[in-house]
């Protein structure tokens, strides 16, 4: 589904801060500006690394959706050279270094406390259980 540019612009009037918001935290958006942290890529070898870190591949058309974003946005520099066959390099603006440190650092943060999380998840899993568990015994018992 393709959203139209009146929609867009509208989005954008209203809440610019939000849409940089999303476009920096999406799935793909935070696995190229953390790899783009390491160095320079091409489009082939950004697609490469993004999949054997992302688990799953991503498609070229997202790829290049998240890149075009994210240039909009003035966190990525595409170079294009004039050479056939066509080289074009992505790299992060000053901008998108920001960015993706701090977004690097979220992601890092996740990852050390992620034994914590599961423990909070499991001690809700649990007494949403013998929540719902006691609910369903009253609610048979009426």
């Amino acid at each position: 589904m393709k959203v139209s540019k009146k929609v867009v612009d509208a989005a954008e009037a209203l809440c610019p801060h939000r849409l940089v918001l999303e476009h920096v935290t999406s799935r793909w958006g935070v696995l190229v500006l953390t790899e783009l942290l390491e160095r320079p890529y091409r489009f082939s070898e950004l697609r490469r690394a993004i999949s054997a870190v992302g688990g799953r591949g991503v498609s070229e058309k997202m790829l290049t959706q998240t890149l075009q974003t994210l240039e909009r946005d003035g966190l990525v520099h595409r170079d294009a050279k004039p050479v056939i066959p066509p080289r074009v390099d992505y790299s992060l603006t000053g901008l998108g270094r920001e960015a993706a440190e701090q977004v690097r650092a979220l992601a890092l943060w996740t990852h050390d406390r992620m034994g914590e999380v599961e423990q909070a998840r499991q001690v809700y899993d649990d007494r949403r259980r013998a929540y719902d568990e006691a609910r369903e015994i009253q609610s048979r018992a009426s």
